[in-house]
């Protein structure tokens, strides 16, 4: 797996095969994919966005946007990106994000209870902070060797 800069040809991919439990987690959080899609275009313009493509395949892409106190993330994937491997890559990526960011704390949101989840953020090295807006917030702290 790796990742590049995300075009609108890669957004539209995986939005053609978008996953059903993306799907879910968008609706839990109020919204469509419709918004999410637009919500992921405007980072993507800004260059904000990353594809994580798999082989040939653009399986994935994750987006962010920087505040005073931190980078929140915006995410969509196909149902062939969730497996151990991409937890793995996802581990060393979200810190290329992070630098790229400033080394700003990483915000992470999931709108569904699902211990998949939990464990899997915890993997990559997020701690989770508790409830916001309806959504369990996971933070990545920011790099202390950077």
């Amino acid at each position: 797996m790796r990742a590049r800069a995300a075009t609108v040809g890669d957004l539209e991919e995986v939005f053609r095969g978008l996953s059903k439990r993306m799907s879910d987690e968008y609706a839990a959080a109020g919204k469509d994919s419709k918004i999410a899609y637009d919500n992921l275009m405007m980072n993507l313009k800004e260059g904000r966005a990353h594809a994580l493509v798999q082989g040939e395949k653009t399986v994935a892409l994750i987006a962010w946007h920087e505040h005073s106190d931190a980078a929140d993330t915006l995410f969509a994937a196909r149902e062939d990106f969730f497996s151990a491997a991409t937890v793995r890559f996802c581990k060393r990526h979200i810190r290329q994000i992070q630098a790229l960011a400033g080394n700003l704390p990483i915000h992470s949101r999931s709108w569904i209870e699902r211990p998949d989840v939990a464990r899997w953020f915890r993997i990559i090295g997020y701690f989770e902070r508790g409830r916001e807006n309806g959504a369990n917030l996971f933070e990545l702290p920011p790099d202390a060797t950077a």
